[in-house]
């Protein structure tokens, strides 16, 4: 089998443009269409014979170059400008609806470089703008007046938590971000950074608990080559690489003792060493730390540092657990259905008042965490619609929760009367219809029917 050669390309242009998945056409130096290929005619909607010889401008493009000429007559802008290179656009299609394109032009020339016309590619972005469409309005929604810095909530504990991260924003004092897992602590320390005066530098982060005292001292102060086996080359730390912005250290209280003394220097003199070198480097960082431990027992209990202790602590923050603050759960819960729903092709538009009201009496011991993982299980068990009590974890409707058609029945008196106020909820929102109401349930009406006469709830007609 002989392979294409540069001259035989020629012969294969029709097979190329035909075969590509931009539209292209070719354009006089009047602007008229001479040529489109099949993906053009895909685009805009029109057939080739239906644009050939008509003015470029049929497609109604708000960036064409169409303009008039000293006698009237109708010109292209590209041939004075010579190109058109990636501008963002949209055309309007032979059905009147609008697509989003991506455009490239330019100008042709014949081989004595005489101007003949020009050529124009359209990429289809479409979904690209209207995704990014969707998340510019959902981070308008989301920072307008809800939270602070991708921090959500309203509640007059977080009111006063926003208020002390300006405070520490706008100063240069070690920060230490207390609250329990899943609270939001790596949020507030990017929120420390992104309104302070280092925004501009780089915001780094370290999870103590996550390596071993070797390699973590390693990962913080970097290494020179061969100073331990494996050590094939020098590294730079995280200490440096967070040099002019600033490094925050998750997991604080579970920093080993050894690297404890280390980071107490780096702290008093604004330098590190690596490993394997006496050399000191100096670094200017703002260092922020957080950690879901009691900081005083443990220095108590000899696990932390005195000194080190009182070096970080300069600014406390406590992050409250969503238990203390449940007032914020439905902005949390809209929030995050609505982020989780522009990855989704699952069509859920929302939550039921009885699905909220059961994420309200739920404990959250897994804290703000625990609902983002429970609003991505429901999207996962919703088929679509509205998110109802069914669609929700095990771990927050109950021991047996009532998912769709089942075999079974769940038992036990709290599991009757969960089952008793649900259905009750879905007659009411269905005006007592019960055909709807055993559809917003997810079950069928025999089983609707057998639920009630099991609770003892009238039956009706």
């Amino acid at each position: 089998m002989a392979d294409i050669t540069p001259q035989d390309v020629p012969r294969y242009w029709n097979s190329v443009v035909d075969t590509m998945a931009e539209g292209l056409f070719i354009v006089d130096t009047k602007g008229k269409v001479v040529f489109v290929n099949p993906a053009a005619e895909r685009l805009t909607g029109y057939r080739r014979e239906e644009v050939l010889g008509r003015s470029c401008t049929v497609f109604e493009s708000e960036t064409c170059l169409a303009c008039q000429d000293q006698e009237g007559q109708m010109t292209c802008g590209l041939f004075e400008r010579g190109r058109v290179a990636d501008r963002r656009c949209s055309i309007t299609r032979k059905d009147g609806s609008q697509i989003h394109i991506l455009k490239n032009a330019r100008v042709l020339h014949d081989e004595l470089g005489q101007v003949i016309g020009g050529v124009e590619t359209l990429s289809d972005i479409t979904p690209v703008v209207e995704r990014d469409r969707q998340i510019s309005g959902l981070k308008r929604h989301l920072t307008r007046s809800y939270g602070y810095e991708g921090l959500i909530g309203q509640s007059p504990a977080m009111m006063q938590v926003y208020q002390l991260l300006e405070a520490a924003a706008a100063s240069t004092a070690p920060v230490v971000i207390l609250g329990a897992s899943g609270t939001g602590k790596e949020l507030a320390a990017a929120a420390i950074h992104r309104r302070s005066p280092r925004a501009a530098g780089p915001f780094i982060k370290v999870n103590c608990a996550a390596l071993n005292p070797s390699l973590l001292e390693s990962e913080l102060f970097g290494h020179e080559k061969g100073s331990f086996t494996g050590a094939e080359k020098s590294r730079t730390g995280r200490f440096e690489a967070a040099d002019g912005g600033s490094l925050f250290l998750d997991e604080i209280g579970d920093l080993p003792a050894e690297v404890q003394v280390k980071l107490l220097r780096v702290l008093q003199e604004g330098e590190v060493e690596r490993v394997g070198s006496n050399r000191p480097i100096k670094v200017d960082v703002r260092i922020i730390t957080a950690t879901n431990r009691d900081l005083g027992r443990l220095m108590e209990e000899g696990g932390f540092r005195q000194d080190l202790f009182y070096r970080i602590n300069v600014i406390p923050i406590t992050l409250p657990p969503l238990a203390a603050r449940k007032e914020d759960i439905p902005l949390l819960t809209r929030g995050f259905v609505e982020r989780t729903a522009l990855g989704s092709e699952r069509g859920v538009t929302g939550i039921s008042p009885a699905a909220l009201e059961r994420l309200m009496a739920h404990s959250w011991p897994g804290n703000v965490r625990e609902l983002i993982n429970a609003i991505e299980y429901a999207f996962v068990t919703c088929p679509g619609g509205e998110i109802l009590p069914q669609h929700l974890p095990p771990s927050i409707v109950g021991e047996t929760p009532v998912c769709g058609p089942v075999s079974g029945e769940p038992g036990g008196a709290a599991g009757d009367e969960a089952l008793r106020r649900e259905i009750s909820e879905a007659l009411e929102a269905t005006a007592g219809h019960k055909a709807q109401a055993a559809a917003r349930l997810g079950i069928s009406r025999v089983t609707l029917w057998k639920r009630m006469k099991k609770l003892g709830m009238p039956l009706g007609d």
